[in-house]
């Protein structure tokens, strides 16, 4: 028999591992002219990464593991002497030869609408398969898997679930553990075709609005672009019909929406950021990710889970790296304390 969730303690969080290169310009150019770089800085990137990372600076008791495909050139060294820094436990990181680690580069306007542009190799990654994940055997609680979309192994059809990733997340469930996933935000066609499959084998459903939209083959914010709540809160509403079993999340800059299963509904808006205070939006979906996993270990209310995701997202834009403005608990709880305190319920 397996542990019932309630004894098990800790996250695991596999998939993207990659090397960040970050490279600051004053807006994107069109295509075909000559853009200045900035400054450049180096990090570690890819959801699992960043959700650990971002959970290890908590500074909790939380185990936490690792797992994915890394190559064994001087960029996996790089994610090993990460995961060893921050204390996690690295028994379902599997080196590969003759496959290199996964990187990204990162164009990140400093002007304009301050956004980013990400240019992919899919190296490493694209290798975790089910021979990597079904065998995980840790007492933790909530086993996160991301980006979906990017992990072509996992990402392909399977005769029985639609999809490998199901198969795989279906089998993690039966040995007791609580599943969670997010989505790459891509320009393609295939996220209903992967995304559908999975649903009824997810827990938690962590993404944002672009990808929510993506999922359910609809628009979440109007001509204008402005966020369209009722049409958030429908999406959310369809995900979970379509499977999702526990709670549904959808962030955007905006704030944060969440629904569980049984009913239970809460939107929480974002405090405000000045632009001048916001140095790089990368790694800020992760951030809300980790701060929804880690209030939902806890057992936090769905109110104080969204509230704990909103805050641990505004502290990512402090920094230029994916995880660089992660706080500790008591930095987090301090601002929710100043900010949120009187905030109702809507």
């Amino acid at each position: 028999m397996e542990k019932p969730e309630h004894s098990r303690k800790g996250i695991i969080s596999a998939g993207s591992w990659l090397v960040d290169t970050v490279k600051f310009i004053d807006k994107y150019p069109v295509s075909g002219n000559l853009v200045t770089i900035d400054k450049i800085e180096i990090g570690l990137g890819g959801c699992a990464h960043n959700v650990l990372v971002d959970l290890a600076r908590l500074s909790t008791d939380m185990p936490l593991y690792a797992g994915g495909c890394i190559g064994t050139d001087a960029n996996g060294d790089f994610v090993m002497n990460e995961i060893t820094r921050y204390g996690i436990d690295s028994r379902y990181m599997y080196r590969l030869e003759h496959v290199p680690t996964s990187y990204t580069d990162v164009m990140s306007e400093t002007g304009g609408n301050a956004s980013r542009t990400f240019f992919h190799f899919r190296g490493a990654n694209a290798c975790l398969g089910r021979e990597h994940l079904s065998p995980i055997n840790v007492p933790a609680r909530i086993f996160h898997l991301g980006y979906l979309l990017l992990l072509d192994e996992l990402d392909k059809k399977d005769s029985e679930y639609g999809i490998k990733a199901a198969r795989v997340l279906h089998e993690l469930q039966k040995k007791g553990y609580e599943t969670s996933v997010d989505v790459v935000s891509e320009e393609s066609d295939r996220f209903r075709e992967i995304m559908l499959p999975c649903l009824p084998y997810i827990d938690y459903l962590i993404i944002n609005e672009v990808e929510a939209g993506a999922c359910c083959h609809t628009q979440l914010r109007d001509e204008k672009g402005k966020i369209s709540l009722e049409s958030v809160k429908s999406t959310v509403g369809q995900l979970l019909a379509l499977g999702v079993n526990k709670v549904c999340a959808v962030h955007f800059p905006e704030g944060g929406y969440a629904a569980r299963k049984q009913g239970e509904t809460c939107y929480i808006p974002s405090i405000p950021v000045d632009k001048k205070d916001i140095i790089s939006p990368v790694g800020a979906g992760d951030a809300f990710c980790a701060g929804m996993l880690y209030a939902l270990h806890e057992n936090q209310s769905l109110r104080d889970a969204v509230i704990f995701a909103n805050t641990s997202a505004r502290f990512n834009l402090r920094s230029a790296t994916s995880t660089g403005g992660a706080p500790c608990l008591s930095e987090l709880e301090h601002f929710i304390h100043l900010n949120y305190t009187n905030h109702e319920k809507k």
